[in-house]
């Protein structure tokens, strides 16, 4: 996490930046991504000309060589354009510096026009007009430590959290704890092929990649596995040119050289990818709906419906390889639906493949954007069966509280999760009573395949304690007595 002082320096940049009249968070995002870019470029340069030194080798980097076509005012601004120089320059030169110089290079990323982040830089813009504001900027990032990658990621997902006070972007955004929860359950190998079918800002992604780094300390060391990661492992779709460029810096941040992030409707017939895939995680959108005209046949066999959320558990069943495995958040209506389409495409889940858990989630997990009650599917693609025992779990906290200000509580159900899911051999013999529980495919298959974990808790049933017979009996006669007693004072009353 954080410090208190950090963020206070993060919403100084915010605030300088809506007062020069940048009201869109996202626009905002952007830009001061496009300067944490420029900033950890340098930093990324630094290492490796520091490590390279000291082996005795040559470095040739990014900065090394100016290119041959630039004109004559960016070959004056060059040595200028590394953020150890760039950030001491006065306000006017280093606008002039970013506008002329910096912003098209790094559109095109030094030329490598085929990367991600190329690919999705080349219609932005840079709109920090103020050169006085510009340096504010500058200074104000560069007083932050961004060297340790935990810190790097905090800082942008801080950033990222101030889309929850627009109201009006739609973007719905997966707290940072439910998708490190999600991919610690999952657990990705160095072998994965990892899709986000709807990947907004990258989240489930850079989790990937930083789990990865911390539990596979072999990640860079065994061949083919580096190239894997930097340039095969991770592929993201979304519909958003603005969020492809923050998902793609995003991913860069984080040190994923060449993600495959692409401008792609995942559920149009354009999307022609099959068992493509090992391991897919994801969060959908919820609640939307579409013509049938304009989702892939393929996706209607499975189960015909114009719903988003099980438009893309068809999806996510047609992508991933055989054994695959896929870790997707969905609203709770996909478990319990009565609808021919919920129930054909939980068979199919249940049946066909194997569900493997799960995990109910809390309505307050999504505020402030949305109250909806939610849950964890974990299953495998098998194509053959295999649901045997679905392993449920009732979260009643994750940490924060869940009213729309989410601040941090000492109940946290995570930790119990992660613990009771790695050890699921203890869970057996537990009760309908106890937290998490198994549930066996026949009795799921009775129940027309709901999974909502409300029918099948046992709850005990409290019986209050009753009093003797002859104290009921008393009080009864005591009740008709001053029935009685009342009638005759309104006798009295009526006949004087």
């Amino acid at each position: 996490m954080i410090t208190g002082e950090i963020k206070n320096k993060i919403d100084g940049i915010w605030t300088t930046l809506w007062t020069e009249g940048n009201t869109n968070p996202l626009t905002n995002i952007e830009q001061l991504t496009y300067l944490l870019f420029i900033k950890g470029l340098d930093e990324n340069e630094l290492r490796k000309e520091k490590d390279a030194a000291f082996l005795g080798l040559k470095h040739t980097g990014i900065f090394s060589e100016m290119p041959s076509d630039l004109t004559d005012i960016q070959k004056e601004h060059w040595p200028k354009m590394r953020w150890t120089q760039f950030k001491q320059l006065p306000a006017e030169e280093m606008h002039q510096v970013m506008i002329a110089t910096i912003f098209p290079f790094i559109k095109t990323l030094g030329g490598k026009e085929d990367s991600a982040f190329s690919k999705y830089m080349k219609d932005a813009s840079f709109m920090i007009n103020k050169p006085a504001t510009l340096q504010k900027v500058v200074t104000a990032l560069d007083s932050i430590p961004m060297e340790d990658r935990d810190t790097q990621g905090d800082i942008y997902e801080y950033l990222l959290s101030k889309l929850q006070t627009s109201g009006t972007n739609g973007q719905f955004r997966t707290p940072r704890h439910i998708i490190n929860m999600i991919v610690e359950l999952i657990k990705p190998t160095p072998e994965d092929t990892i899709i986000d079918p709807a990947m907004g800002s990258a989240g489930f992604l850079v989790s990937a990649s930083e789990y990865l780094r911390k539990n596979h300390s072999n990640l860079f060391l065994v061949e083919g596995l580096k190239e894997h990661f930097h340039k095969y492992m991770f592929y993201g779709n979304d519909m958003d040119t603005t969020m492809l460029r923050i998902g793609a810096m995003n991913m860069m941040l984080h040190g994923v050289d060449a993600p495959n992030i692409e401008y792609r409707d995942s559920l149009s017939e354009d999307n022609n990818e099959e068992e493509k895939y090992t391991l897919v995680l994801a969060n959908p959108p919820f609640k939307g709906s579409l013509d049938y005209d304009s989702v892939s046949n393929d996706l209607l066999k499975v189960a015909k419906t114009k719903k988003t959320e099980l438009l893309f558990l068809s999806l996510i069943l047609r992508i991933l390889k055989p054994g695959g495995r896929a870790a997707v958040i969905v609203p709770d209506g996909v478990l319990f639906g009565s609808t021919t389409a919920h129930k054909t495409i939980r068979k199919e889940i249940i049946d066909n493949n194997k569900l493997e858990a799960i995990i109910s989630m809390p309505s307050g997990v999504f505020k402030p954007y949305a109250g909806v009650s939610t849950a964890v599917m974990i299953f495998t693609k098998t194509g053959t069966g295999g649901t045997d025992n679905v392993w449920f779990y009732d979260m009643k906290s994750d940490g924060y509280s869940l009213d729309d200000k989410r601040v941090i509580i000492s109940e946290n159900d995570i930790p119990d999760i992660l613990q009771r899911y790695n050890n699921l051999e203890k869970e057996k013999n537990n009760s309908r009573k106890d937290k998490s529980f198994f549930v066996n495919r026949q009795e799921l298959a009775e129940n027309d395949y709901d999974l909502s974990i409300g029918l099948y808790i046992e709850k005990d049933i409290v019986i209050p304690d009753l009093d003797s017979y002859e104290t009921i009996f008393e009080r009864v006669q005591n009740r008709n007595k001053r029935i009685v007693q009342d009638i005759d004072l309104m006798e009295g009353f009526f006949n004087e």
